[in-house]
């Protein structure tokens, strides 16, 4: 990986680390594409009134000022300004500022570097790349969408160079309605301490229950219960029902979660399952809620969270109910390299180097990379004419498999490449030479795949 930056929690890759990381970047923006939906990039900053008005994260807000700003110092907080932390918030602000102009439903993926003030740590930074995508409509929202974004997830994890994963999937009408039909009514509260199972584990959570919310003994018990369901197709239908708790609120989340798994076990067998600890921190979410693991690294935690939420953008009593999910990119990138899952060919974008016979040849040189360029074949053109070995090892010191030899025969010039990992040098003609479509570009090796 690239070396520790001297600023802790702000990453910088080195070339061929970015390679890796712009082939995840593009590797999603076809697939979001493929599946309709359309880019759009909100502006990094947000008054922190409308950034803290949905959840608890105020501790991982970065303000912004200028240092020059003959600010007012009575001026309220909620009227400066802060950079965005994730891009749920912003996008729903740009619904509701833009409703007149979009079509509904409206289908947006979104990829723009975020920032949090938490510690960083392996897979948590301060500055970071989210990939985000989301339905959202007008009114009302149809619950099939809940459906395809898990779909459309899983087909885009599945083309990036990660090990296996699981799209862990719940339903917060279903707990809800558990709890309250186990006598619970503070659900937010509920929810929020078995949002800490993974962490401290149901011995601590049960005792939160009961210290915090009054549980009893029975009630905390049954809620571990549920949250101990995990099942890959419908059968948690069952085992929720052989709890024997009945509540309308429950009924509608079980149908809702059945319907996901259905099809998703159909449709991704293996990589989809129910799982009724999940539960998500912040307040927005009201149905489907989904969490990402990859198998095997699970202390990294969620490579990819979100889910539904009915009441996040409004305009007056006009409604933007939505559903999304948003990949933690930099998170991803950082398991990629730090485990080798994926390395690039090549650092640089380079396919061949044009050597020069003597320095009066410069021009000459930078003819035939343009006619290579004319073809999209990437080309630099050596700066001094240095012997040929010298040449030779600046290319093979950058990564360079081509280099290309023009000499004098009688006036009329004589072209050659050599590929300098193999030593072959064949005669070549820069109107129509072009290198292996593998050497064209740097390629991204998936682990297994090295030669």
């Amino acid at each position: 990986m690239a070396r520790k930056a001297s600023l802790s929690g702000f990453p910088e890759w080195l070339p061929q680390e970015r390679l890796v990381e712009l082939h995840v970047l593009d590797s999603l923006r076809r697939t979001f594409e493929l599946h309709g939906f359309s880019s759009i990039e909100t502006r990094a900053v947000e008054t922190i009134g409308q950034l803290l008005r949905k959840g608890e994260i105020d501790k991982e807000v970065y303000g912004l000022h200028r240092l020059q700003a003959d600010e007012d110092p009575g001026a309220p907080d909620q009227d400066k300004l802060a950079l965005h932390f994730d891009l749920t918030v912003p996008f729903a602000r740009y619904v509701v500022e833009n409703a007149g102009h979009l079509a509904f439903p409206f289908r947006r993926y979104q990829i723009q570097k975020v920032w949090r003030g938490e510690r960083p740590q392996e897979g948590r930074a301060r500055e970071f790349t989210q990939a985000d995508i989301d339905v959202v409509g007008d009114g009302e929202l149809p619950f099939r969408y809940d459906v395809e974004l898990a779909l459309v997830i899983v087909e885009a994890l599945g083309a990036l160079p990660i090990p296996e994963f699981r799209l862990r999937v719940n339903n917060r009408k279903l707990a809800e309605g558990f709890y309250r039909g186990i006598g619970l009514d503070d659900t937010a509260g509920v929810l929020r301490s078995i949002d800490k199972l993974e962490k401290i584990g149901p011995e601590k959570v049960s005792a939160l229950l009961q210290e915090e919310l009054g549980a009893t003994l029975e009630q905390a018990e049954a809620a571990l219960k549920l949250a101990s369901i995990r099942t890959e197709d419908t059968s948690f239908v069952e085992q929720v029902r052989a709890l024997g708790v009945s509540n309308e609120l429950l009924d509608t989340g079980l149908d809702e979660l059945e319907q996901v798994i259905a099809e998703a076990s159909r449709r991704a067998p293996g990589r989809v399952l129910a799982d009724l600890s999940i539960a998500r921190g912040l307040d927005y979410y009201t149905g489907t809620v989904y969490e990402t693991v990859l198998v095997g690294h699970e202390q990294l935690g969620s490579i990819c969270s979100g889910g539904r939420y009915d009441a996040l953008a409004s305009k007056g009593n006009r409604k933007f109910p939505g559903v999304g999910l948003s990949i933690g990119v930099t998170r991803l990138v950082m398991r990629i390299l730090a485990q080798e899952f994926a390395t690039a060919s090549r650092q640089v974008p380079t396919a061949v180097l044009v050597t020069l016979a003597n320095d009066d040849s410069w021009s000459q040189a930078q003819d035939v990379a343009a006619q290579l360029r004319s073809r999209g074949i990437s080309v630099e053109v050596a700066a001094k004419a240095e012997k040929f070995g010298k040449q030779i090892k600046y290319a093979d010191r950058r990564g360079i498999p081509f280099v290309w030899f023009t000499t004098d025969d009688g006036g009329a010039p004589v072209h050659e490449v050599k590929d300098i990992r193999s030593g072959e040098q064949v005669p070549a003609d820069p109107a129509l030479w072009t290198p292996p479509a593998e050497d064209l570009q740097p390629q991204i090796l998936a682990a297994g795949t090295q030669d």
